[in-house]
């Protein structure tokens, strides 16, 4: 176990929840931060709470490290963004090659505000569940991204800070069996029933991976990704 503090970004999603696991498996004491952006799914904020009491519940030794949750209000950048998950728009790819569910200098706000609320709070692991390796091409989950803002925080702030992205090189059905490694099937089981990840904000159809709508792009990465690490360990 290494020693230190960590504040992870939780959304209440299933990247989320597995780096969250991880911090705990990993690290000594741990906090959480949640962003209100003026997301249409926003029914993920409400789970997020939801995730951390079966959390503490099904793994006790993990709840003795799990601190303080925080939520912060960024709404402001729903106002200044014309993205499909934050107006009432279709989902599509814009003409600069990237689907219109990308908010553009969202992740790199998350982590200005993380490094702040860090800073008094002694945390100066930051944890996110950003990959380039299943995702919509969104240019800031690339790790060339986040390495360069750890550096411009830390600089900043004048303290080391280090952006943790346990999920940055691998796909979503390795996503599945890290959460299987780290929490065994009861991990897996609550990211099914309580994690949120659908665009839409469907919590009304149930699937074999979770609730969502089944369509949107962050569905059918869940599911496909879901299939594929079943098929893996037959």
């Amino acid at each position: 176990m290494s020693q230190g503090k960590a504040l992870v970004l939780f959304s209440g999603g299933q990247d989320s929840t597995v780096c969250l696991a991880s911090a705990l498996a990993r690290l000594d004491e741990v906090e959480t931060v949640g962003f209100d952006y003026g997301q249409k799914h926003i029914v993920e904020l409400e789970c997020r709470s939801r995730v951390l009491k079966e959390l503490g519940k099904a793994f006790p030794e993990w709840q003795t490290k799990l601190g303080a949750d925080h939520m912060l209000n960024l709404r402001e950048l729903s106002q200044i963004s014309e993205t499909s998950l934050t107006r009432d728009m279709a989902i599509e790819m814009d003409a600069n090659g990237l689907p219109n569910t990308f908010v553009p200098g969202r992740n790199l706000l998350f982590f200005v505000y993380a490094a702040a609320l860090g800073y008094r709070r002694g945390a100066t692991t930051l944890v996110g569940g950003m990959c380039e390796t299943d995702y919509s091409g969104y240019p800031d989950c690339r790790n060339d991204t986040l390495q360069t803002l750890a550096q411009a925080v830390s600089l900043g702030m004048d303290r080391a800070f280090t952006i943790d992205t346990p999920l940055m090189y691998i796909d979503k059905a390795e996503t599945w069996a890290l959460a299987e490694k780290l929490g065994g099937q009861t991990l897996v089981d609550l990211i099914i029933e309580h994690t949120h990840t659908c665009y839409h904000g469907d919590r009304t159809h149930r699937h074999d991976w979770g609730y969502g709508c089944g369509t949107c792009p962050a569905c059918e990465l869940r599911a496909n990704g879901y299939a594929k690490w079943l098929k893996s360990k037959v």
